[in-house]
């Protein structure tokens, strides 16, 4: 089985990130045959910095290797370091039809969150697709906003197998509906582009910060909350606390008497410290950048292998040698 999975230094990488994609990821690794990427491809729809965009590159895999992703285990490589794909891309987006594209509820989300409505966003899922094809991949493991580009990715392998012959291991997506969509702090899905992310490293106070800035009702700390459950804070340290510790906070909100305060300072207390032992790692590979650096090119020279058999499949079915 080939896992397949990337993510975009786009920013920070955050809570969102971390249970949606990078700890399912990570899991995996012992399940099959784990190839992930960074997609810096990707981020060219949002970010237009080149210092930013190395900068956050660099971050991605530092943050990756540092919550347990494990070089030996895992193929882990910069998407740009594969060229291949770009040329797959061309290729599939001969047989994609622009309905499929137009009805991507991710782009109409986008462009009305602001986003210009640039070519490469409207044409993303067709470079997801041949991220996904071109290491036939067999399981992708996503958030619930990104199931609908994998099946995108199976409708246009399948229209290419059609045209051209069996050439594509048609991928399924695969979510953890328990964590698949993980709240920001104003309640919207936890993104970097909608400023309400709780990021997995960085400075305490500014961190702390934001945990205390989570958006609540105005009862007071005496009001039953029989809707405890919807709780901003009390969704996230679900995520984040020891087993039953959630729970009884939840309860202690339903009944009444705590405080939103004394939630949110629980829960940042219960966040800071299940990633203490990732800031520690993080902290040693700083100071190795010739190590992260290195997994980085074994990854692309391994995927890079794999990416070229199924290009010249892909090439020799559709003629073009």
């Amino acid at each position: 089985m080939r896992i397949l999975s990337g993510i975009q230094p786009s920013g920070s990488l955050h809570l969102g990130n971390y249970f949606g994609m990078m700890k399912p990821a990570i899991e995996l690794q012992d399940k099959g045959q784990a190839f992930y990427f960074i997609a810096n491809y990707h981020s060219m729809t949002s970010l237009f910095d080149p210092a930013e965009r190395r900068q956050n590159t660099l971050d991605v895999a530092l943050d990756f290797l540092a919550c347990g992703l494990d070089p030996k285990k895992s193929v882990f490589f910069r998407q740009s370091d594969v060229p291949e794909v770009t040329e797959l891309t061309w290729m599939l987006s001969t047989v994609t039809p622009m309905g499929l594209l137009e009805r991507c509820t991710s782009y109409k989300d986008k462009i009305a969150k602001g986003l210009s409505p640039y070519h490469g966003l409207f044409a993303y899922p067709v470079l997801m697709a041949a991220d996904i094809l071109i290491y036939d991949s067999n399981i992708v493991p996503v958030g619930q906003d990104q199931k609908q580009h994998v099946e995108v990715t199976r409708d246009i392998a399948i229209k290419f197998n059609e045209q051209y012959g069996e050439t594509f291991v048609i991928p399924v997506p695969q979510i953890r509906s328990e964590v698949a969509k993980v709240p920001g702090t104003d309640g919207e899905k936890m993104s970097k582009s909608y400023g309400n992310a709780i990021e997995i490293f960085g400075d305490e106070k500014a961190l702390r910060k934001k945990a205390m800035s989570i958006i609540m009702d105005s009862r007071t700390p005496q009001e039953p909350k029989p809707d405890a459950g919807q709780n901003l804070a009390i969704q996230i340290l679900k995520l984040v606390a020891p087993p039953g510790a959630a729970a009884d906070y939840e309860d202690r909100l339903r009944a009444g008497g705590l405080g939103y305060g004394d939630l949110k300072k629980a829960l940042f207390e219960n966040y800071w410290h299940y990633f203490a032992a990732a800031r520690a790692k993080r902290a040693e590979l700083v100071n190795n950048l010739d190590y992260v650096n290195q997994v980085l090119a074994d990854g692309a020279a391994k995927a890079r292998g794999v990416a070229q058999i199924v290009l010249k499949r892909a090439r020799t079915a559709c003629g073009l040698e």
